[in-house]
């Protein structure tokens, strides 16, 4: 009896390199008997398989179903080849020199077996705060270039022993080409681990180097120790981070349903932001006037050792002053957190990227208000493509940038704020350093049309580069239908707080017709003034007393001066954000008159929100475009100011009126202009209350809802909508 011989050369595109998939390719090869190789390069994995055809196809139909947890497979492309009678299956050294176009996984936390060693006293890596497979551990943070081989990471300076490299070399071991294999003998170390334990419990401040960066650590049920920590770091209000020991832990915090379990324990382990129990064990300074708190679990052997020893939940927040991007350097964050830090538990594995942690919601669906570590550099599909490598260079605040060749975008880690020197150093970084990685060399920029924004400042400087200006709203408008791979056109209610509008005012509260290529503004939230300008961002009361003067309302006297500006126009351009808005009525409410980070007002507004409350204020539609005007509903508010109603009852009604006339206004301008689908971003649908009432009343007319699932509704996702649009124009 003949036995037909095949041989297949299989390509293998998307996030496979550094996730065990050349392990798992020789271990299924093996398996089924099959000759052949294979590798990594800049593409992905190639491989080729020779044997028997029944085994060469058996091999194929498993080759994806059965690949590791971490992989993300694109594209299989198998073409057949002549047998040359290869028997043996060998992983090959990867070639060098090519353009790279190979996803780079994400940081990963620690996985069920290892953390089974890290806590087992006969293991040797028993409590090594490095363990890792290939199923697990750090990748985007420690790699210098692709492909993704150890002498192109930070580990390339910790020599494997004898032990670990026979792991490494044994294709039975999970750890077979575990690129950042080590152990305590060969890898990296970590000193005075027991002394921060021993600090954290007495109500010490520490700096704990991480994955991707430092973090400031402290006990979150020591008021005096939150309180400290509020201090030095210069952090008024917003919200810290907090780390449970277990799930169990979690949700004596915070509420979780099974989307919230799901996403918590997820390999990327974000932050999740969840509704707080009442009487939640933690100090009043963690999360003031805030509705959630902000919950994660250990994803690092560090983090599984540091929270079993303490055996409490831990403050686990970005390690800065104020408004300065992490510190990720050891001579930088010695220098930088000594008046914060009383002391710092420190290792000798170099971090080549800085990564803050990634902040999810479980909403309606999974919204993602902060993508860095454990989903970056994980590149997003660009519908349609790019014929000319772009560069997009995001908004001001929550900045990321987006670089694109093909059909492939790469959307950055969370930048922060580019308002001072320190952020814009980690922008400028950061753009090169995903430049070499994904071998990008951009001939088109896009940027916002701000001239003043430090993202347009840097792309205007740079040399022989065609410059594409993209209008703010029209940019999250563009993001969320890429994401979504549709091309348009929709009707976009973009609601935020500040974006330089085509007519030089200050936009924010946006109804636009557009696809990717081009938009028309179709409607706008009532132009009001911005007394002191950027002032009135952090002063709400100002938005107050402009919406007062607006709707023929006399502000109290103390406000005069700032009437008056609203009045003449002085210093105080025209928006129509619908951010402002937010601002004013909670501070007619008595809620929040000043603010300490962005969207405190609005957060705070909703969080006083009395739930049974059934009642709304009247608001109008009016003119073509469409304006909503809410001169009644300011009138109403101040009316019920003045009766003595509770701010809950205020803010209640205030956020169903606002929600009753973005439906109203998107089913009569879905109507008019003949489309069905609505697209709902920008920072102020961050409110689960708005975004909920809104989706809810445009699906029961029948529309179809679109809202960022991968990307932030804020403005990190800017930069990825500046790239489609760019993209489509080009």
């Amino acid at each position: 009896m003949n036995v037909v011989a095949r041989r297949a050369r299989v390509r293998v595109t998307g996030t496979v390199q550094g996730v065990g998939f050349r392990p798992y390719v020789y271990r299924l090869a093996g398996e089924l008997s099959l000759g052949g190789y294979v590798l990594n390069d800049a593409h992905g994995v190639l491989l080729e398989v020779e044997g028997v055809s029944a085994a060469v196809d058996e091999f194929l139909a498993r080759l994806g179903p059965d690949a590791p947890p971490l992989a993300v497979l694109e594209r299989v492309v198998a073409e057949e080849l002549e047998p040359g009678g290869q028997r043996t299956f060998t992983i090959r050294e990867s070639p060098r020199g090519e353009i790279p176009d190979a996803p780079v996984a994400p940081d990963t936390a620690t996985c069920p077996d290892c953390l089974r060693e890290l806590f087992d006293p006969v293991d040797r890596r028993f409590r090594y705060p490095f363990i890792n497979c290939t199923n697990c551990g750090p990748r985007f943070t420690i790699v210098r270039g692709v492909p993704y081989d150890r002498p192109s990471t930070t580990m390339a300076g910790f020599t494997m022993c004898a032990a670990c490299r026979a792991e490494y070399e044994d294709p039975s071991d999970r750890r077979f080409h575990a690129q950042p294999n080590a152990c305590p003998v060969c890898g990296p170390s970590l000193p005075l681990l027991d002394a921060a334990v021993t600090a954290l419990r007495h109500g010490a401040i520490v700096a704990v180097k991480g994955i991707g960066g430092y973090h400031l650590a402290c006990r979150a049920d020591d008021e005096r120790a939150v309180s400290s920590l509020r201090a030095r770091k210069h952090r008024e209000d917003k919200p810290f981070a907090l780390m449970a020991p277990s799930m169990a832990v979690a949700e004596s915090l915070v509420v979780l349903d099974d989307r919230g379990r799901e996403l918590i324990s997820s390999p990327a382990r974000p932050i999740l932001l969840a509704p707080r129990r009442p009487g939640a064990p933690v100090a009043g300074s963690v999360a003031p006037g805030a509705p959630e708190l902000g919950v994660m679990l250990p994803y690092s052997p560090l983090h599984h050792l540091l929270l079993a020893d303490v055996g409490e939940t831990l403050v686990m927040t970005s390690a800065n002053v104020s408004d300065e991007p992490i510190a990720y350097r050891d001579d930088e964050a010695l220098e930088r957190l000594k008046d914060i830090a009383d002391l710092f538990l420190v290792h000798d594995r170099p971090i080549e990227t800085r990564t803050d942690d990634s902040v999810v919601r479980a909403a309606r669906r999974p919204m993602v208000l902060r993508r860095s570590r454990g989903y970056v550099p994980a590149s997003v599909p660009l519908p349609g493509g790019t014929p000319l490598p772009l560069l997009a260079c995001g908004a001001e605040l929550k900045n990321t940038f987006c670089l694109a060749r093909g059909t492939r975008a790469w959307v950055s880690h969370h930048i922060g704020d580019l308002q001072n020197y320190e952020t814009l150093r980690s922008f400028t970084e950061g753009i090169e350093h995903f430049a070499r990685l994904f071998a990008v060399e951009p001939e088109v920029v896009a940027h916002d049309l701000h001239p003043e924004y430090l993202s347009t400042k840097y792309a205007s400087d740079l040399d022989g580069i065609e410059l594409v200006g993209v209008q703010h709203h029209h940019a999250h408008l563009a993001a969320c239908l890429a994401e979504h791979g549709e091309a348009g056109p929709a009707l976009g209610a973009i609601f935020d707080g500040t974006g330089y509008g085509v007519d030089g005012t200050v936009w924010g509260g946006e109804l636009l017709v557009g696809t990717l290529r081009d938009f028309t503004r179709v409607g706008h939230l009532l132009p009001v003034r911005l007394p002191g300008g950027d002032r009135a961002v952090r002063e709400p009361w100002r938005m107050a007393c402009s919406w007062l003067v607006a709707s023929g309302i006399e502000p109290p006297a103390a406000w005069r001066q700032i009437a008056e500006l609203a009045r003449s126009g002085l210093s105080s351009p025209r928006t129509t954000s619908m951010g402002r808005l937010f601002d004013a009525v909670s501070a007619l409410a008595g809620i929040r008159t000043e603010v300490n980070y962005e969207g405190q007002a609005a957060i705070e507004l909703e969080a006083a929100c009395d739930p049974s409350e059934r009642g709304s204020y009247p608001i109008e539609l009016t003119g073509a475009p469409l304006v909503i005007d809410p001169r009644e509903t300011i009138r109403a508010v101040a009316a019920d100011v003045r009766a003595g109603r509770t701010p809950g009852v205020i803010a209640r009604r205030f956020h169903r009126t606002i929600a009753r006339a973005t439906v109203e206004a998107c089913v009569r301008l879905a109507d008019t202009h003949d489309i069905g689908l609505v697209v709902l971003s920008g920072g102020v649908f961050q409110s689960r209350l708005l975004l909920d009432s809104v989706w809810s009343g445009l699906a029961g007319a029948g529309l179809r809802v679109l809202v960022p699932e991968r990307l932030p509704v804020n403005d990190g996702g800017i930069s990825y909508g500046q790239a489609a649009i760019a993209a489509a124009t080009l």
